[in-house]
C-alpha cells in the first residue's frame, strides 16, 4: 500500500496490486483494475518510486534502497 494525496489535500492509501496504470496529464491520475480513477497531487514518477519502494520492502528487504545508496552499499 502507498500513501498519496488527493487534490483536496486528503490522504489516501492505495493498494499497489490494484494499479493498472498511471497517467501524467496536467494532473496525475491513477487508474485501478476495478475501473476507478484517482486524481492525485503527486507526480507519476513519485508514484513509481513509492510503488518500487513498497515492492522492495515487501519482498523481504528490511532496509530501504535509498539508505543503502547513501551508504554506498548498492550495485549500480
Amino acid at each position: 500500500m502507498i500513501k498519496v494525496t488527493r487534490l483536496n489535500g486528503a490522504e489516501l492509501v492505495v493498494n499497489v496490486d490494484l494499479i493498472e496504470f498511471v497517467e501524467a496529464l496536467p494532473d496525475t491520475i491513477i487508474s485501478l483494475v476495478t475501473g476507478k480513477k484517482i486524481m492525485i497531487k503527486e507526480s507519476a514518477d513519485t508514484v513509481i518510486e513509492r510503488v518500487a519502494e513498497f515492492k522492495r520492502l515487501s519482498s523481504g528487504s528490511s532496509v530501504p534502497k535509498t539508505v543503502l545508496e547513501n551508504r554506498g552499499e548498492t550495485d549500480g
